[in-house]
């Protein structure tokens, strides 16, 4: 069976929950990582010693990286209409998911550990915050006009694929998040899109940041 280790908050583990409930995987999953046990204890460490979460283990293969973890479940399930075959499709949709660990990532990780999470070494650091701020309501000025250009509803087009994952875990925390950000009509319609799927409203858009 399917073992995932991960706490079900962490926007990286809430990623592959979702794919899992997208596609009614079976699995186990075993709290690890911030307000639970942590990585660096021997036992994660026997599984993974990056300390990072999530790590899933199927069948005896070890895989740490959310991304990495989205594709190996849709190719092992057979699932090109999440992960296409043609090469320009799937590589679209791939570069959306590079975007959502680069810069679409980059900006809410200061903000969301500083105003939300209150980690030590961002609380307080108004100029690092800020920046974030800045960065990521740029990213999400790109996000909306690309939305806005390709019609959607999906960021790929009119199919839900692996990249509405990642962005659509980025749309949900910063609209969550009290900061200032200006009005985004493309990516306000694809949340709501998003919204429509079960998994979503489970995993991503459940009240947590």
């Amino acid at each position: 069976m399917l073992k995932i280790y991960g706490r079900a908050d962490g926007i990286n583990v809430r990623k592959v929950l979702w794919l899992c409930e997208e596609m009614a995987l079976t699995y186990e999953r075993e709290d690890w990582g911030r307000g639970y046990r942590p990585t660096s204890d021997p036992e994660f460490q026997r599984v993974s010693h990056f300390g990072l979460v999530p790590v899933i283990e199927d069948d005896g293969f070890i895989l740490r990286e959310s991304n990495s973890i989205l594709r190996y479940l849709a190719r092992k399930h057979g699932r090109q209409d999440l992960l296409p075959e043609d090469l320009r499709a799937r590589a679209t949709v791939e570069a959306w998911m590079d975007w959502g660990v680069s810069d679409g990532f980059a900006g809410l990780r200061p903000v969301f550990l500083g105003l939300h999470a209150k980690t030590p070494e961002f609380v307080g650091k108004s100029e690092l915050i800020n920046w974030g701020i800045w960065h990521w309501n740029r990213q999400l000025q790109r996000l909306d006009a690309d939305l806005g250009k390709s019609g959607g509803p999906y960021v790929c087009g009119a199919d839900f694929t692996l990249a509405d994952i990642p962005v659509g875990m980025i749309v949900n925390r910063w609209l969550s998040l009290d900061f200032e950000k200006p009005e985004l009509p493309a990516v306000a319609r694809y949340y709501e899109q998003l919204s429509t799927r079960p998994a979503y409203r489970i995993h991503g858009r459940n009240g947590t940041p």
